[in-house]
Protein backbone atom coordinates (compact mmCIF):
# COMPACT_ATOMS: atom_id res chain seq x y z
CA UNK A 1 0.00 0.00 0.00
CA UNK A 2 1.33 3.49 -1.44
CA UNK A 3 2.09 6.07 1.18
CA UNK A 4 -0.96 8.18 -0.84
CA UNK A 5 -3.38 5.46 -0.11
CA UNK A 6 -2.51 5.57 3.56
CA UNK A 7 -3.51 9.23 3.55
CA UNK A 8 -6.92 9.02 1.65
CA UNK A 9 -9.90 9.49 3.71
CA UNK A 10 -11.20 6.69 5.38
CA UNK A 11 -15.00 5.99 5.50
CA UNK A 12 -17.58 6.75 8.34
CA UNK A 13 -17.62 2.81 8.95
CA UNK A 14 -13.87 3.07 8.81
CA UNK A 15 -13.44 5.73 11.49
CA UNK A 16 -16.10 4.50 13.76
CA UNK A 17 -15.02 4.68 17.99
CA UNK A 18 -14.88 0.89 18.15
CA UNK A 19 -11.96 0.42 15.35
CA UNK A 20 -8.34 -0.66 16.61
CA UNK A 21 -6.03 2.44 15.48
CA UNK A 22 -3.69 1.59 12.88
CA UNK A 23 -0.20 -0.73 13.21
CA UNK A 24 -2.48 -3.14 15.79
CA UNK A 25 -3.52 -6.14 15.23
CA UNK A 26 -7.81 -6.72 14.84
CA UNK A 27 -8.69 -9.39 17.60
CA UNK A 28 -10.57 -11.91 15.94
CA UNK A 29 -14.25 -11.29 17.53
CA UNK A 30 -16.75 -14.28 18.11
CA UNK A 31 -20.13 -13.89 19.12
CA UNK A 32 -19.22 -15.19 22.53
CA UNK A 33 -16.40 -12.69 23.15
CA UNK A 34 -18.69 -9.53 22.32
CA UNK A 35 -19.23 -8.02 25.96
CA UNK A 36 -20.34 -4.51 27.46
CA UNK A 37 -19.05 -1.70 29.08
CA UNK A 38 -19.67 -3.71 32.04
CA UNK A 39 -17.82 -6.78 31.58
CA UNK A 40 -14.39 -7.45 34.17
CA UNK A 41 -11.15 -6.55 32.35
CA UNK A 42 -8.51 -9.01 31.65
CA UNK A 43 -6.29 -9.33 34.07
CA UNK A 44 -8.61 -9.14 37.20
CA UNK A 45 -9.41 -12.05 38.88
CA UNK A 46 -12.66 -12.15 40.48
CA UNK A 47 -13.39 -14.27 43.82
CA UNK A 48 -16.31 -16.78 42.94
CA UNK A 49 -19.32 -16.00 45.00
CA UNK A 50 -21.14 -17.84 47.55
CA UNK A 51 -24.19 -19.25 44.88
CA UNK A 52 -21.75 -20.89 42.83
CA UNK A 53 -22.82 -18.56 39.95
CA UNK A 54 -20.92 -17.41 37.25
CA UNK A 55 -17.44 -15.69 38.22
CA UNK A 56 -18.42 -12.60 36.19
CA UNK A 57 -19.24 -9.82 38.23
CA UNK A 58 -19.73 -5.71 37.05
CA UNK A 59 -17.29 -3.10 37.84
CA UNK A 60 -19.05 -2.26 41.17
CA UNK A 61 -18.11 -5.58 42.80
CA UNK A 62 -15.90 -5.26 46.07
CA UNK A 63 -12.33 -5.60 45.53
CA UNK A 64 -10.02 -7.90 47.28
CA UNK A 65 -8.89 -6.82 51.06
CA UNK A 66 -10.86 -4.21 51.15
CA UNK A 67 -13.77 -4.91 54.26
CA UNK A 68 -17.15 -3.07 53.82
CA UNK A 69 -19.12 -3.37 56.71
CA UNK A 70 -22.69 -5.03 56.70
CA UNK A 71 -25.28 -2.95 55.20
CA UNK A 72 -27.87 -1.40 57.09
CA UNK A 73 -31.43 -2.70 56.33
CA UNK A 74 -33.25 -0.61 54.15
CA UNK A 75 -36.41 0.86 54.29
CA UNK A 76 -39.17 -0.60 51.52
CA UNK A 77 -39.56 1.10 48.28
CA UNK A 78 -43.38 3.12 49.07
CA UNK A 79 -45.66 3.92 46.16
CA UNK A 80 -47.91 6.50 45.95
CA UNK A 81 -50.74 4.04 47.31
CA UNK A 82 -48.53 3.94 50.28
CA UNK A 83 -49.75 5.40 53.74
CA UNK A 84 -47.80 8.12 54.86
CA UNK A 85 -45.94 7.71 57.97
CA UNK A 86 -47.96 9.84 60.23
CA UNK A 87 -50.86 7.19 59.48
CA UNK A 88 -52.46 4.79 62.12
CA UNK A 89 -55.16 2.82 61.25
CA UNK A 90 -56.22 3.09 64.88
CA UNK A 91 -56.49 6.37 64.95
CA UNK A 92 -57.26 7.67 61.48
CA UNK A 93 -57.83 11.60 60.65
CA UNK A 94 -60.56 12.45 58.74
CA UNK A 95 -58.92 13.55 56.04
CA UNK A 96 -57.54 9.96 54.51
CA UNK A 97 -59.71 7.35 53.66
CA UNK A 98 -61.27 4.73 56.69
CA UNK A 99 -59.51 2.17 56.95
CA UNK A 100 -62.60 0.14 56.26
CA UNK A 101 -62.35 1.70 52.19
CA UNK A 102 -64.85 3.22 50.53
CA UNK A 103 -68.33 1.85 51.34
CA UNK A 104 -69.15 -0.02 47.65
CA UNK A 105 -72.41 2.05 46.11
CA UNK A 106 -75.14 -0.29 45.05
CA UNK A 107 -78.13 1.23 43.48
CA UNK A 108 -81.21 -0.63 43.31
CA UNK A 109 -82.81 -1.46 39.52
CA UNK A 110 -86.47 -0.82 40.81
CA UNK A 111 -85.83 2.83 41.95
CA UNK A 112 -86.92 5.30 39.06
CA UNK A 113 -84.24 6.45 36.64
CA UNK A 114 -84.02 9.80 37.46
CA UNK A 115 -82.75 9.25 40.93
CA UNK A 116 -80.19 6.80 40.10
CA UNK A 117 -78.76 8.75 37.48
CA UNK A 118 -78.11 11.57 39.23
CA UNK A 119 -76.84 9.95 42.14
CA UNK A 120 -74.18 8.66 39.99
CA UNK A 121 -74.04 12.18 38.29
CA UNK A 122 -73.00 13.69 41.87
CA UNK A 123 -69.81 10.63 42.30
CA UNK A 124 -66.69 10.91 41.18
CA UNK A 125 -66.11 8.94 38.39
CA UNK A 126 -63.27 6.37 40.34
CA UNK A 127 -66.61 5.52 42.48
CA UNK A 128 -69.62 4.96 39.58
CA UNK A 129 -70.95 1.61 39.88
CA UNK A 130 -70.64 -0.66 37.02
CA UNK A 131 -73.90 -0.74 34.37
CA UNK A 132 -76.19 -3.64 35.32
CA UNK A 133 -76.01 -4.69 31.51
CA UNK A 134 -72.51 -4.65 29.77
CA UNK A 135 -72.24 -3.00 26.42
CA UNK A 136 -72.36 -5.50 23.22
CA UNK A 137 -69.39 -5.68 21.32
CA UNK A 138 -68.98 -4.12 17.87
CA UNK A 139 -68.95 -7.37 16.08
CA UNK A 140 -71.80 -9.07 18.31
CA UNK A 141 -73.65 -5.92 16.04
CA UNK A 142 -74.25 -3.86 19.00
CA UNK A 143 -74.98 -0.16 18.26
CA UNK A 144 -72.18 1.84 17.03
CA UNK A 145 -71.08 4.68 19.53
CA UNK A 146 -71.66 7.76 17.76
CA UNK A 147 -74.86 6.94 16.95
CA UNK A 148 -75.84 6.38 20.74
CA UNK A 149 -74.23 9.93 21.23
CA UNK A 150 -76.22 11.26 18.56
CA UNK A 151 -79.72 9.96 20.02
CA UNK A 152 -78.45 11.09 23.01
CA UNK A 153 -77.95 14.34 22.20
CA UNK A 154 -80.88 14.86 20.68
CA UNK A 155 -83.08 13.72 23.57
CA UNK A 156 -80.99 15.99 25.54
CA UNK A 157 -81.76 18.91 22.95
CA UNK A 158 -85.31 18.38 23.10
CA UNK A 159 -85.62 18.59 26.97
CA UNK A 160 -83.50 21.82 27.41
CA UNK A 161 -85.52 23.66 24.95
CA UNK A 162 -88.85 22.28 27.09
CA UNK A 163 -87.52 24.21 29.90
CA UNK A 164 -85.77 21.37 32.01
CA UNK A 165 -83.06 22.15 34.48
CA UNK A 166 -79.32 21.43 33.77
CA UNK A 167 -78.77 18.51 36.27
CA UNK A 168 -82.21 16.79 34.73
CA UNK A 169 -80.83 17.21 31.18
CA UNK A 170 -77.75 15.39 32.33
CA UNK A 171 -79.23 12.54 34.24
CA UNK A 172 -81.49 11.78 31.31
CA UNK A 173 -78.44 12.02 28.73
CA UNK A 174 -76.51 9.42 31.23
CA UNK A 175 -79.49 7.17 31.25
CA UNK A 176 -79.60 7.24 27.61
CA UNK A 177 -75.68 5.93 27.39
CA UNK A 178 -75.79 3.46 29.76
CA UNK A 179 -78.85 1.55 28.71
CA UNK A 180 -77.04 0.91 25.43
CA UNK A 181 -73.94 0.24 27.72
CA UNK A 182 -71.83 3.05 27.59
CA UNK A 183 -70.85 3.28 31.18
CA UNK A 184 -67.55 5.81 30.51
CA UNK A 185 -69.46 8.95 29.11
CA UNK A 186 -70.26 12.76 30.46
CA UNK A 187 -72.54 15.01 29.34
CA UNK A 188 -72.51 18.55 29.91
CA UNK A 189 -74.95 20.79 29.63
CA UNK A 190 -74.77 24.58 29.52
CA UNK A 191 -77.81 27.28 28.19
CA UNK A 192 -77.70 26.75 24.65
CA UNK A 193 -74.97 23.85 23.96
CA UNK A 194 -74.89 20.15 24.98
CA UNK A 195 -72.13 17.99 24.98
CA UNK A 196 -71.23 14.66 25.74
CA UNK A 197 -67.73 12.81 25.69
CA UNK A 198 -67.48 8.38 25.60
CA UNK A 199 -64.17 6.45 26.32
CA UNK A 200 -64.16 2.80 26.21
CA UNK A 201 -61.36 2.38 28.13
CA UNK A 202 -58.09 4.37 29.63
CA UNK A 203 -56.55 3.31 26.78
CA UNK A 204 -58.77 4.19 24.09
CA UNK A 205 -59.63 7.64 22.65
CA UNK A 206 -62.72 9.43 23.64
CA UNK A 207 -65.45 9.93 21.12
CA UNK A 208 -66.90 13.48 21.70
CA UNK A 209 -70.18 14.67 19.58
CA UNK A 210 -72.11 18.03 20.47
CA UNK A 211 -75.13 19.96 19.81
CA UNK A 212 -76.36 23.27 19.88
CA UNK A 213 -79.84 24.40 21.09
CA UNK A 214 -81.34 27.32 19.33
CA UNK A 215 -85.12 27.34 19.54
CA UNK A 216 -87.10 27.21 22.82
CA UNK A 217 -90.72 26.34 23.38
CA UNK A 218 -93.20 25.38 25.80
CA UNK A 219 -94.72 21.91 25.69
CA UNK A 220 -94.81 19.83 28.58
CA UNK A 221 -96.55 17.12 26.42
CA UNK A 222 -93.62 16.65 24.62
CA UNK A 223 -91.31 17.13 27.44
CA UNK A 224 -93.41 14.17 29.18
CA UNK A 225 -93.11 11.65 26.13
CA UNK A 226 -89.47 12.28 26.14
CA UNK A 227 -89.53 10.89 29.64
CA UNK A 228 -91.54 8.43 28.54
CA UNK A 229 -89.31 7.53 26.57
CA UNK A 230 -85.71 7.57 28.87
CA UNK A 231 -87.39 6.07 30.86
CA UNK A 232 -88.43 2.69 28.50
CA UNK A 233 -84.56 3.11 27.83
CA UNK A 234 -83.54 2.23 31.07
CA UNK A 235 -86.24 -0.61 32.21
CA UNK A 236 -84.13 -3.98 31.47
CA UNK A 237 -87.55 -5.66 30.70
CA UNK A 238 -88.35 -3.43 27.86
CA UNK A 239 -85.63 -3.87 25.08
CA UNK A 240 -85.17 -0.80 22.84
CA UNK A 241 -83.40 -0.82 19.23
CA UNK A 242 -81.86 2.02 18.33
CA UNK A 243 -83.96 2.25 15.00
CA UNK A 244 -86.88 2.08 17.59
CA UNK A 245 -85.91 4.81 19.70
CA UNK A 246 -85.08 7.02 16.65
CA UNK A 247 -88.15 6.32 15.52
CA UNK A 248 -90.19 6.85 18.98
CA UNK A 249 -88.33 10.64 19.02
CA UNK A 250 -89.20 11.42 15.35
CA UNK A 251 -92.72 11.07 16.71
CA UNK A 252 -92.30 13.40 19.72
CA UNK A 253 -90.79 15.79 17.46
CA UNK A 254 -94.21 15.51 14.98
CA UNK A 255 -96.75 15.95 17.44
CA UNK A 256 -99.25 18.21 17.52
CA UNK A 257 -99.89 20.57 20.37
CA UNK A 258 -102.70 19.72 22.76
CA UNK A 259 -104.79 22.51 22.52
CA UNK A 260 -105.49 24.70 19.82
CA UNK A 261 -104.61 28.75 19.36
CA UNK A 262 -107.65 29.95 20.66
CA UNK A 263 -107.98 27.94 23.59
CA UNK A 264 -104.37 28.95 24.57
CA UNK A 265 -105.74 32.81 24.19
CA UNK A 266 -108.47 32.02 26.20
CA UNK A 267 -106.48 30.56 29.31
CA UNK A 268 -104.11 33.68 29.01
CA UNK A 269 -107.31 35.78 29.87
CA UNK A 270 -109.10 33.30 32.37
CA UNK A 271 -105.42 33.49 34.07
CA UNK A 272 -105.53 37.16 34.26
CA UNK A 273 -109.17 37.30 35.73
CA UNK A 274 -107.76 34.56 38.24
CA UNK A 275 -105.04 36.26 39.19
CA UNK A 276 -107.32 40.31 39.57
CA UNK A 277 -109.53 38.03 41.70
CA UNK A 278 -106.83 37.37 44.20
CA UNK A 279 -105.57 40.83 44.62
CA UNK A 280 -109.28 41.82 45.83
CA UNK A 281 -111.01 42.70 41.96
CA UNK A 282 -114.70 42.17 41.27
CA UNK A 283 -116.32 40.97 38.11
CA UNK A 284 -115.74 43.86 36.10
CA UNK A 285 -112.48 43.61 36.88
CA UNK A 286 -112.12 39.64 35.95
CA UNK A 287 -113.25 40.78 32.54
CA UNK A 288 -111.35 44.02 31.82
CA UNK A 289 -108.14 41.57 32.83
CA UNK A 290 -109.05 38.90 30.76
CA UNK A 291 -109.73 41.10 27.79
CA UNK A 292 -106.37 42.96 28.07
CA UNK A 293 -104.67 39.94 28.23
CA UNK A 294 -106.17 38.03 25.44
CA UNK A 295 -105.16 41.32 23.33
CA UNK A 296 -101.67 41.53 25.04
CA UNK A 297 -101.22 37.73 23.64
CA UNK A 298 -102.89 38.04 19.62
CA UNK A 299 -100.50 40.82 20.03
CA UNK A 300 -97.59 38.69 20.75
CA UNK A 301 -98.39 36.13 18.48
CA UNK A 302 -98.78 39.03 15.97
CA UNK A 303 -94.99 40.24 16.79
CA UNK A 304 -93.93 36.30 16.79
CA UNK A 305 -94.63 35.92 13.31
CA UNK A 306 -93.08 38.79 12.23
CA UNK A 307 -89.87 37.15 13.51
CA UNK A 308 -89.37 39.92 16.04
CA UNK A 309 -87.49 38.49 19.36
CA UNK A 310 -89.54 37.81 22.73
CA UNK A 311 -87.69 40.68 24.61
CA UNK A 312 -90.19 43.36 22.23
CA UNK A 313 -93.21 40.18 22.46
CA UNK A 314 -93.39 40.45 26.15
CA UNK A 315 -93.45 44.54 26.01
CA UNK A 316 -96.26 44.63 23.73
CA UNK A 317 -97.93 42.24 25.27
CA UNK A 318 -97.80 44.15 28.81
CA UNK A 319 -99.32 47.31 26.96
CA UNK A 320 -102.83 46.13 26.81
CA UNK A 321 -103.89 45.22 30.41
CA UNK A 322 -101.90 48.71 31.78
CA UNK A 323 -104.44 50.90 29.13
CA UNK A 324 -107.49 48.92 29.81
CA UNK A 325 -107.07 49.97 33.59
CA UNK A 326 -105.55 53.31 32.94
CA UNK A 327 -108.34 53.76 30.71
CA UNK A 328 -111.01 52.50 32.86
CA UNK A 329 -109.75 54.64 35.75
CA UNK A 330 -109.92 58.15 33.68
CA UNK A 331 -113.59 56.91 32.50
CA UNK A 332 -114.38 57.24 36.85
CA UNK A 333 -115.32 53.21 36.30
CA UNK A 334 -115.77 52.66 40.20
CA UNK A 335 -113.09 49.30 39.95
CA UNK A 336 -109.39 48.52 40.96
CA UNK A 337 -107.33 49.53 38.14
CA UNK A 338 -104.36 48.16 40.15
CA UNK A 339 -105.67 44.77 40.10
CA UNK A 340 -106.45 45.06 36.47
CA UNK A 341 -102.95 46.02 35.37
CA UNK A 342 -101.77 43.59 38.37
CA UNK A 343 -103.59 40.27 36.56
CA UNK A 344 -102.42 41.26 32.84
CA UNK A 345 -98.95 41.11 34.56
CA UNK A 346 -99.37 37.55 36.26
CA UNK A 347 -100.17 36.18 32.81
CA UNK A 348 -96.54 37.39 31.60
CA UNK A 349 -94.27 37.09 34.70
CA UNK A 350 -91.77 34.36 33.37
CA UNK A 351 -91.96 31.97 36.64
CA UNK A 352 -90.17 28.80 34.33
CA UNK A 353 -87.09 29.96 33.34
CA UNK A 354 -86.75 31.94 37.12
CA UNK A 355 -87.60 28.47 38.92
CA UNK A 356 -85.44 26.75 36.23
CA UNK A 357 -82.81 29.01 36.40
CA UNK A 358 -82.57 29.36 40.64
CA UNK A 359 -82.82 25.55 40.56
CA UNK A 360 -79.65 25.46 38.67
CA UNK A 361 -77.24 27.68 40.60
CA UNK A 362 -78.20 25.75 43.73
CA UNK A 363 -77.41 22.40 41.87
CA UNK A 364 -73.68 24.45 40.67
CA UNK A 365 -74.37 24.71 37.23
CA UNK A 366 -73.70 28.28 37.83
CA UNK A 367 -72.89 29.13 33.87
CA UNK A 368 -76.51 27.86 32.34
CA UNK A 369 -77.91 29.38 35.96
CA UNK A 370 -76.37 32.99 34.88
CA UNK A 371 -77.79 32.89 31.54
CA UNK A 372 -81.30 31.33 32.59
CA UNK A 373 -81.62 34.47 35.28
CA UNK A 374 -80.44 36.86 32.26
CA UNK A 375 -83.03 36.07 30.30
CA UNK A 376 -85.53 36.70 32.83
CA UNK A 377 -84.22 39.81 33.12
CA UNK A 378 -84.40 40.87 29.87
CA UNK A 379 -88.19 39.67 30.20
CA UNK A 380 -89.07 41.57 32.93
CA UNK A 381 -87.21 44.88 31.54
CA UNK A 382 -89.31 44.31 28.84
CA UNK A 383 -92.14 43.85 30.89
CA UNK A 384 -91.35 47.24 32.69
CA UNK A 385 -91.39 49.05 29.73
CA UNK A 386 -94.15 48.12 28.31
CA UNK A 387 -96.03 49.40 31.34
CA UNK A 388 -94.13 52.27 32.16
CA UNK A 389 -94.86 53.78 29.16
CA UNK A 390 -98.57 53.54 29.14
CA UNK A 391 -98.86 54.30 32.67
CA UNK A 392 -96.71 57.10 32.20
CA UNK A 393 -98.99 58.97 29.93
CA UNK A 394 -101.69 57.79 31.90
CA UNK A 395 -100.49 60.05 34.65
CA UNK A 396 -99.70 63.18 31.93
CA UNK A 397 -103.62 62.52 31.25
CA UNK A 398 -104.69 63.19 34.85
CA UNK A 399 -105.20 59.14 35.65
CA UNK A 400 -105.59 59.03 39.64
CA UNK A 401 -103.54 55.68 40.04
CA UNK A 402 -103.45 55.23 43.64
CA UNK A 403 -100.20 53.21 45.08
CA UNK A 404 -102.10 52.75 49.01
CA UNK A 405 -104.63 50.07 47.12
CA UNK A 406 -101.38 47.49 47.22
CA UNK A 407 -102.65 47.52 51.36
CA UNK A 408 -106.10 47.13 50.79
CA UNK A 409 -106.63 43.87 50.23
CA UNK A 410 -109.77 41.84 50.75
CA UNK A 411 -109.74 38.57 52.57
CA UNK A 412 -111.82 35.98 51.14
CA UNK A 413 -110.75 32.68 51.44
CA UNK A 414 -113.22 30.34 49.65
CA UNK A 415 -113.08 32.79 46.18
CA UNK A 416 -109.20 33.13 46.38
CA UNK A 417 -108.61 29.66 46.69
CA UNK A 418 -111.15 28.92 43.92
CA UNK A 419 -109.54 31.87 41.94
CA UNK A 420 -105.99 30.12 42.49
CA UNK A 421 -107.16 26.75 41.33
CA UNK A 422 -108.42 28.37 38.22
CA UNK A 423 -105.25 30.68 37.70
CA UNK A 424 -102.85 27.07 37.87
CA UNK A 425 -104.97 25.41 35.84
CA UNK A 426 -105.26 27.92 32.90
CA UNK A 427 -101.52 28.43 33.73
CA UNK A 428 -101.03 24.25 32.90
CA UNK A 429 -103.45 24.85 29.50
CA UNK A 430 -100.75 27.27 28.65
CA UNK A 431 -97.97 25.58 29.82
CA UNK A 432 -99.39 22.69 26.87
CA UNK A 433 -99.52 20.11 29.56
CA UNK A 434 -101.46 16.49 28.89
CA UNK A 435 -105.08 16.60 30.08
CA UNK A 436 -104.70 14.08 32.76
CA UNK A 437 -102.35 16.31 34.62
CA UNK A 438 -104.45 19.47 34.74
CA UNK A 439 -106.49 18.68 37.69
CA UNK A 440 -103.58 17.75 39.91
CA UNK A 441 -101.92 20.71 39.21
CA UNK A 442 -104.89 22.82 39.80
CA UNK A 443 -105.29 20.83 42.89
CA UNK A 444 -101.66 21.65 44.07
CA UNK A 445 -101.98 25.61 43.35
CA UNK A 446 -105.25 25.67 45.56
CA UNK A 447 -103.14 23.74 48.66
CA UNK A 448 -100.19 26.65 47.73
CA UNK A 449 -102.48 29.56 48.47
CA UNK A 450 -103.86 27.40 50.96
CA UNK A 451 -100.58 27.59 52.86
CA UNK A 452 -99.82 31.05 52.34
CA UNK A 453 -103.14 32.51 53.20
CA UNK A 454 -102.37 30.59 56.73
CA UNK A 455 -99.51 32.20 57.07
CA UNK A 456 -99.40 35.94 55.37
CA UNK A 457 -103.26 36.84 56.59
CA UNK A 458 -104.25 34.39 59.64
CA UNK A 459 -100.23 33.93 60.89
CA UNK A 460 -99.64 37.47 59.86
CA UNK A 461 -95.56 36.47 58.80
CA UNK A 462 -93.74 37.98 56.55
CA UNK A 463 -94.91 37.59 52.61
CA UNK A 464 -91.82 36.08 51.23
CA UNK A 465 -91.59 33.57 54.38
CA UNK A 466 -94.99 32.77 53.53
CA UNK A 467 -93.93 32.36 49.92
CA UNK A 468 -91.45 30.61 50.56
CA UNK A 469 -93.01 28.08 52.49
CA UNK A 470 -95.98 27.63 49.70
CA UNK A 471 -93.42 26.81 47.28
CA UNK A 472 -92.04 24.14 48.83
CA UNK A 473 -95.30 22.69 49.60
CA UNK A 474 -95.39 22.85 45.58
CA UNK A 475 -92.26 21.32 45.09
CA UNK A 476 -92.74 18.44 47.59
CA UNK A 477 -95.87 17.33 46.17
CA UNK A 478 -94.73 18.46 42.61
CA UNK A 479 -91.58 15.66 43.23
CA UNK A 480 -93.51 13.25 44.49
CA UNK A 481 -96.35 13.57 41.67
CA UNK A 482 -93.59 13.57 38.89
CA UNK A 483 -92.29 9.82 41.16
CA UNK A 484 -95.60 8.38 41.05
CA UNK A 485 -96.14 9.00 37.19
CA UNK A 486 -92.00 8.26 36.41
CA UNK A 487 -92.29 11.62 34.54
CA UNK A 488 -90.72 15.04 34.87
CA UNK A 489 -91.67 17.72 37.92
CA UNK A 490 -91.66 20.23 35.52
CA UNK A 491 -96.09 19.55 34.71
CA UNK A 492 -96.43 19.62 38.39
CA UNK A 493 -94.12 22.55 39.75
CA UNK A 494 -94.38 25.28 37.54
CA UNK A 495 -98.24 26.19 37.06
CA UNK A 496 -98.46 25.10 40.25
CA UNK A 497 -96.30 28.46 41.77
CA UNK A 498 -98.53 30.70 39.59
CA UNK A 499 -100.60 32.40 42.84
CA UNK A 500 -97.58 32.79 44.14
CA UNK A 501 -96.08 34.90 42.19
CA UNK A 502 -95.09 38.91 42.51
CA UNK A 503 -97.25 40.50 40.12
CA UNK A 504 -98.82 43.06 42.90
CA UNK A 505 -95.36 44.36 43.95
CA UNK A 506 -94.41 44.16 40.62
CA UNK A 507 -97.42 46.46 39.60
CA UNK A 508 -97.07 49.27 42.47
CA UNK A 509 -93.32 49.41 42.04
CA UNK A 510 -93.47 50.39 38.48
CA UNK A 511 -96.46 52.62 39.18
CA UNK A 512 -94.36 54.45 41.94
CA UNK A 513 -91.68 55.05 39.34
CA UNK A 514 -94.28 56.29 36.76
CA UNK A 515 -94.75 58.78 39.67
CA UNK A 516 -91.53 59.70 40.04
CA UNK A 517 -91.17 58.40 43.38
CA UNK A 518 -88.26 56.55 42.74
CA UNK A 519 -87.20 55.19 46.41
CA UNK A 520 -90.97 53.87 46.71
CA UNK A 521 -90.76 51.78 43.85
CA UNK A 522 -87.36 50.60 44.24
CA UNK A 523 -89.06 48.87 47.24
CA UNK A 524 -91.48 47.18 45.59
CA UNK A 525 -89.43 45.93 42.85
CA UNK A 526 -86.77 44.65 45.63
CA UNK A 527 -89.83 42.81 47.00
CA UNK A 528 -91.15 41.42 43.97
CA UNK A 529 -87.41 39.87 43.87
CA UNK A 530 -87.41 38.99 46.78
CA UNK A 531 -90.50 37.09 46.60
CA UNK A 532 -89.12 35.65 43.47
CA UNK A 533 -86.26 34.07 44.59
CA UNK A 534 -88.59 32.52 47.69
CA UNK A 535 -90.74 30.96 44.61
CA UNK A 536 -87.85 29.28 43.21
CA UNK A 537 -85.76 28.41 46.58
CA UNK A 538 -88.59 26.98 47.39
CA UNK A 539 -89.39 24.85 45.17
CA UNK A 540 -86.32 23.52 44.90
CA UNK A 541 -85.84 22.47 48.89
CA UNK A 542 -89.16 21.23 47.97
CA UNK A 543 -87.90 18.78 45.86
CA UNK A 544 -84.40 18.14 47.41
CA UNK A 545 -86.63 17.03 50.81
CA UNK A 546 -88.67 14.60 48.91
CA UNK A 547 -85.79 12.94 47.45
CA UNK A 548 -84.04 12.79 51.18
CA UNK A 549 -87.37 10.46 51.60
CA UNK A 550 -87.32 8.47 48.78
CA UNK A 551 -86.08 5.01 48.69
CA UNK A 552 -82.91 5.47 46.05
CA UNK A 553 -80.33 3.24 48.38
CA UNK A 554 -78.18 3.51 51.10
CA UNK A 555 -77.28 7.11 52.53
CA UNK A 556 -73.98 6.74 51.65
CA UNK A 557 -74.78 7.85 48.01
CA UNK A 558 -76.32 11.50 49.71
CA UNK A 559 -72.68 12.53 50.44
CA UNK A 560 -71.99 13.06 46.26
CA UNK A 561 -74.12 15.71 46.61
CA UNK A 562 -71.39 17.90 48.42
CA UNK A 563 -69.53 19.48 45.08
CA UNK A 564 -68.05 22.38 47.41
CA UNK A 565 -67.61 23.05 51.18
CA UNK A 566 -66.56 26.52 51.24
CA UNK A 567 -62.44 26.28 50.70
Amino acid sequence: MTDAEDRKPLSDEARSAFTPPPGLPSPVESESEITSEFAVPEGLTVPRNDSGDSETTSEFAVPDGLEVSPPQPAEAEGSAFSPPKTYSARHAPHAFTPPGGTPVVSITPDVPWQDRMRTMLRMPVAERPAPEKAAPKPEEGGPAVPRVLDLTLRIGELLLAGGEGAEDVEAAMFAVCRSYGLDRCEPNVTFTLLSISYQPSLVDDPVTASRTVRRRGTDYTRLAAVYQLVDDLSDDETHISLEEAYRRLAEIRRNRHPYPGWVLTVASGGLAGAASLLVGGGLLVFVAAAAGAMLGDRLAWLCAGRGLPEFYQFTVAAMPPAAIGVTLTLAHADVKASAVITGGLFALLPGRALVAGVQDGLTGYYITASARLLEVLYFFVGIVAGVLVVLYFGVQLGAQLNPDEALVLSERPVLQILASMLLSLTFAVLLQQERHTVLMVALNGGVAWVVYGAMRYAGDLSPVASTAAAAGVVGLFGQLLSRYRFASALPYTTAAIGPLLPGSATYFGLLAIAQNEVDTGLVYLSQAVALAMAIAIGVNLGSEISRMHLRIGSAEKRRAAKRTRGF
